[in-house]
């Protein structure tokens, strides 16, 4: 009897050992509700979101997106966007995919490493070395995987990087339970060492829930410029300042902050890195949405870019024909006149000039009877010219904080300019500012401020006077914060349309 006894503990120790080396594959729970279950349905549906959404430049080297995370009828564009910021030929490691539990609530982060994680489209194979050593280093991650079986967060992003992606890399799929703001720096500490080019980083998160329309337009846009911003106290601010208005339905202004908040806390510091906002919608835009109660949807990147400092210099002058000049005026005409009309304008990218194509900064002036109307551009860019120049046409036009939106009747009356900018100088001693030649930017750890050159000799001012308006009313610096802060100088080209 005492034999048989022996036999069977060592059986049923060996089925233990063995049942804890099995992998359990993460089923898919949102299909179905957030997206179709039906593979080839499902297949249908990405093609047909890639194929209407929005497209940005496809030059620019993706750190990581920002992607919404509801149903594909209503956000499914916009993560589309999002994922279409990563070129075609790009090549990563490894996805980092971080949510934040809608379902649970724990101190710190659960990072699924029990196996891989399924979908109506197949499998996508999870990276349990790294999951595993995320586990082992840091007290931070070891927090059990059942925070992910309900989680709907993480699976979403899968079906669009199945869709995307030729040859897609392991993922590394991480949940964060906490919402101290000293936990979440801990969680970016432990994902720094693999924060490289090499990786990709996906935020999954939808932005405001359930204000009305309007109010949700209002409240995801400074949010998601509090995320440009690159700081994580202005984000945090932003957060507190919108809970603070007490906006009717107002539950949230990001759903997955922390996942946000962790994404700036790997990038501080890093000023090689720039986020930019793609595309927005929220769910009233959807057909079968509502305006009363929405969720908002916001399409971000975050891209490697050349600093300041380094941009190249070049005293050469650059000047553009009168065809190329033409096509410019024409692409501001025709963007603002398609806001008007509602019709959607494309650029015949077989008119663009190689001239058209170079990543400059632009800005687009708009004034009616000599007084200013709209201002606003970029003087770095990593996207080609004619691409600045449309996006500067619609901000300048209905963005403009200084102003309310261009109405159809004044548009009539509206005169336009486009200054074309070239490469940063840094520069040691003002005496290398020629007024009316240069362009100055300046520079103090997270402020910053530019007046583009025609306005100092516009304004007949000197150059300390170029300085210190620039200082104080760009730069917030105070009127000699320049005095202590990084000084730029940019040629710019000015073109006026003839008409």
């Amino acid at each position: 009897m005492q034999t048989v006894f022996i036999v069977l503990l060592s059986i049923f120790t060996i089925m233990e050992s063995f049942s804890q080396d099995l992998t359990t594959d993460r089923q898919p729970v949102a299909a179905g509700r957030f997206y179709p279950a039906d593979k080839d349905e499902l297949a249908k549906k990405l093609s047909l979101l890639f194929g209407h959404c929005k497209k940005p430049a496809n030059n620019l080297r993706v750190r990581a997106i920002l992607s919404p995370h509801a149903g594909f009828d209503f956000s499914g564009e916009i993560a589309a966007t999002a994922y279409s910021s990563i070129p075609k030929d790009a090549v990563y490691k490894n996805i980092f995919i971080i949510g934040s539990s809608h379902v649970m609530f724990y101190d710190g982060a659960s990072v699924y490493n029990k196996g891989d994680y399924i979908t109506p489209l197949g499998k996508i194979a999870v990276n349990t070395d790294i999951a595993n050593q995320l586990i082992l280093k840091n007290t931070v991650f070891g927090f059990p995987t059942d925070a992910h079986l309900k989680e709907h967060s993480i699976e979403v992003q899968l079906p669009f990087i199945q869709s995307y992606f030729k040859n897609i890399p392991g993922i590394v799929p991480i949940i964060i339970g906490t919402d101290d703001e000293t936990k979440i720096k801990m969680i970016a500490e432990a994902l720094k060492p693999w924060f490289k080019p090499e990786n990709l980083f996906i935020i999954s998160s939808d932005f405001s829930h359930y204000p009305k329309y309007k109010d949700a337009v209002e409240t995801d846009k400074l949010t998601a410029m509090s995320m440009v911003s690159e700081n994580p106290s202005t984000f945090l601010n932003t957060l507190k300042n919108n809970a603070s208005k007490n906006i009717s339905g107002l539950a949230t202004s990001m759903c997955g902050w922390t996942s946000g908040l962790t994404l700036l806390y790997l990038a501080e510091g890093n000023k090689n890195l720039e986020v930019k906002l793609l595309d927005y919608c929220n769910s009233g835009d959807s057909p079968i949405g509502g305006k009363d109660e929405v969720v908002g949807y916001n399409a971000m990147v975050m891209i490697e870019k050349e600093s300041a400092s380094s941009q190249p210099e070049s005293d050469k002058s650059f000047s553009f024909s009168a065809k190329e000049k033409k096509l410019l005026f024409e692409i501001v005409k025709k963007t603002i006149e398609s806001r008007f009309t509602h019709n959607t304008y494309t650029i015949d990218e077989k008119s663009i000039t190689e001239g058209l194509t170079k990543p400059l900064g632009a800005f687009v002036t708009l004034k009616i009877k000599g007084d200013l109307r709209g201002c606003i551009g970029r003087f770095i860019s990593s996207e080609p010219l004619y691409t600045v120049v449309s996006e500067s046409a619609i901000s300048s036009a209905f963005e403009d904080p200084r102003f309310s939106p261009l109405t159809r009747a004044e548009y009539k009356n509206t005169s336009i300019e486009i200054t074309v900018l070239g490469p940063l100088k840094k520069i040691n001693n003002i005496n290398e500012i020629v007024l009316g030649k240069h362009g100055i930017y300046i520079k103090k750890g997270m402020m910053s401020g530019t007046m583009l050159p025609q306005v100092a000799t516009e304004n007949g001012w000197t150059v300390e006077e170029f300085l210190g308006f620039t200082s104080r009313d760009k730069a917030g610096l105070g009127w000699d914060g320049w005095r202590s802060a990084e000084l730029f100088i940019y040629e710019g080209v000015v073109l006026e349309d003839d008409k």
